[in-house]
C-alpha cells in the first residue's frame, strides 16, 4: 500500500476533532507556524492556532489552541509575557538577532555592571519602543519581515508599551555579553529593547538568545516538547481543558432551559457559581453538568447573552 505524504514530507493522518490548549515548549530554528503545524500532525487535529508568534531563534512557551480552544484565542493575545534573554554588545545585525547578517562592529566603551545597569534602566516601566524590521506587523498590507527580506526598509511608527520589569541575570564586561530577565506587555519587542540598549551605549546590540518563560496566566505552568507529543501513546494527555487560563473571569451555570437558549444563540438563564455581579464584563458559562461551554456577558439578572459559544 502507497502512504500519501504531505508538502513537508509527513505521512497523511485521518483528521479529528480535538479540543483544548497546549504550552509548547518551542523549540529553536523554526517558525511557530512550523511548530503549530507539527504538534497539530502528531495530535491528529482538525483545527489549530497558535495566540502569538515566537521568532525562529527563540524557545520556549507557545500556548496552542486545538479545536473549539481556536474560539477563545483572543483571549490570550493581550496577556503580559516574561522572557530570558542574552545580548552581545557591539554586534549589529540585519535583523536585530544572530540568525541576521552583521552590519556593523563597533568597539564597546568600558562599562561597569552599574553603568549598564542606569542603561537598562531608562527601558523599563511605560516605554515607546518602534517595532523591528524583522517581525510580523504589517505596513500597508504587508509583512514588515517580507519587506525586509527584499531588503526594503520603511518608517515604523513607535507604540506605546509596558516593561513590568528589567532585571540583569549577569554582565560580563569582558566579553560585552548580558543576560536580561523581562516582564513586559503584549506588543514588546525583545529584540528592541536590546537594539535600544545598544544604541544608548553607542555601540549597538543584538539577541544572542531568547526564551519565553511564560505566558500569563501561566506562571510556573509546565511545558511540553514536540520529543514528548510524539513519544507519547497519548499525546491528548498534555492538552490542558478548554476554560484554562480563564479562572480570573466570573462563572455562572445555566439551568437546562438556559442551556438549550445559549446553544442556539439566544440569551440563557442560571445562576452565578462565585458570586458575579452584572457589571462584569465577560463571564465563562457552564453547562449543568459543569461542562465549559463558552463566554457570555450579563444580561439582566441571572440571565447571559452568549459571546463565544462552544460546539462540542
Amino acid at each position: 500500500m502507497t502512504r500519501q505524504v504531505n508538502g513537508a514530507g509527513q505521512v497523511r493522518r485521518e483528521k479529528r476533532a480535538v479540543h483544548g490548549l497546549l504550552l509548547l515548549d518551542k523549540p529553536a530554528g523554526g517558525s511557530s507556524n512550523k511548530a503549530l503545524q507539527k504538534a497539530k500532525w502528531l495530535l491528529k487535529a482538525k483545527k489549530a492556532g497558535h495566540t502569538g508568534s515566537l521568532d525562529p531563534l527563540a524557545t520556549g512557551m507557545l500556548p496552542l489552541c486545538f479545536g473549539e480552544a481556536t474560539k477563545l484565542s483572543q483571549y490570550f493575545l493581550n496577556a503580559d509575557k516574561a522572557y530570558e534573554t542574552t545580548l552581545q554588545l557591539g554586534v549589529i545585525t540585519d535583523s536585530a538577532d544572530s540568525d541576521g547578517e552583521v552590519l556593523e562592529r563597533r568597539p564597546v566603551p568600558t562599562l561597569t555592571a552599574d553603568e549598564f545597569a542606569v542603561v537598562c534602566a531608562r527601558f523599563a516601566g511605560d516605554i515607546q519602543q518602534v517595532p523591528p524590521m524583522v517581525s510580523a506587523l504589517k505596513v500597508d498590507g504587508k509583512r514588515l519581515y517580507k519587506l525586509a527580506r527584499e531588503g526594503i526598509t520603511v518608517e515604523r511608527k513607535a507604540r506605546a508599551v509596558t516593561v513590568h520589569q528589567l532585571d540583569i541575570v549577569d554582565f560580563d564586561a569582558e566579553s560585552s555579553t548580558a543576560s536580561l530577565r523581562v516582564v513586559c506587555s503584549k506588543g514588546t519587542y525583545i529584540r528592541s529593547i536590546v537594539t535600544d540598549i545598544g544604541d544608548a551605549i553607542g555601540c549597538g546590540a543584538h539577541v544572542t538568545a531568547l526564551r519565553r518563560t511564560y505566558v500569563s496566566p501561566f506562571l510556573g505552568a509546565p511545558m511540553t516538547t514536540l520529543e514528548a507529543l510524539e513519544n507519547a501513546a497519548n499525546p491528548e494527555k498534555f492538552l490542558l481543558p478548554l476554560d484554562a487560563g480563564l479562572d480570573h473571569l466570573p462563572a455562572a451555570k445555566l439551568s437546562a432551559q438556559g442551556y438549550a437558549s445559549f446553544q442556539n444563540g439566544q440569551a440563557g438563564a442560571g445562576e452565578w457559581v462565585d458570586g458575579g455581579s452584572t457589571s462584569a464584563e465577560l463571564v465563562r458559562i457552564y453547562a449543568p453538568g459543569d461542562q465549559f461551554i463558552g463566554l457570555g456577558t450579563p444580561n439582566g439578572a441571572d440571565l447571559w447573552q452568549p459571546k463565544r459559544v462552544l460546539q462540542l
